[in-house]
């Protein structure tokens, strides 16, 4: 278990705020491509969620149980999203933990690729490719240049 990891709300929060979320430090190109792989995908994430908030608030006015349970899961979704932003960015910042938790979010997504295609029952269905582009982004994250790097920085964080 990593030793950086947040003790309070304010060591999850990025330093500095969201304004260095595109500036890329000294990392190694590997973990570069991962930062920008999962800083997209949170983008992502965070549009389908807004564009699923009209949808659910179109289900609202027409079905309304329904509409209740599909803004709950856009609003996990959201906050889903908006996490992985955040963990995004303090993997950026060297923190370890942040890297365990993102390593977690693709075993998530995994799991959910494995559920959403059995529920598809072979008609083509499942979320595949976010997961080959999440494990990916895992890859690259734990390959000996990121992995020299994560531990250079190691006692001064």
């Amino acid at each position: 278990m990593p030793t950086d990891r947040p003790r309070n709300f304010n060591d999850a929060m990025p330093v500095g705020g969201f304004s260095g979320m595109f500036t890329v430090t000294a990392m190694p190109t590997e973990l570069k491509v991962s930062y920008w792989i999962w800083l997209i995908g949170g983008l992502l994430g965070l549009l389908g969620g807004v564009i699923g908030l009209f949808g659910s608030f179109v289900l609202l006015a027409v079905i309304p149980p329904l509409g209740f349970v599909v803004l709950l899961l856009v609003l996990v979704a959201l906050a889903l999203a908006a996490a992985q932003i955040i963990l995004t960015i303090k993997m950026k910042e060297g923190r370890e933990w942040a890297r365990f938790a993102l390593t977690i979010v693709a075993g998530i997504s995994l799991l959910l690729a494995i559920l959403n295609a059995a529920a598809a029952e072979g008609r083509g269905g499942g979320s595949w490719p976010s997961f080959i582009i999440s494990l990916a982004a895992v890859v690259l994250m734990w390959l000996p240049n990121s992995q020299a790097w994560f531990v250079s920085l190691r006692g001064r964080i």
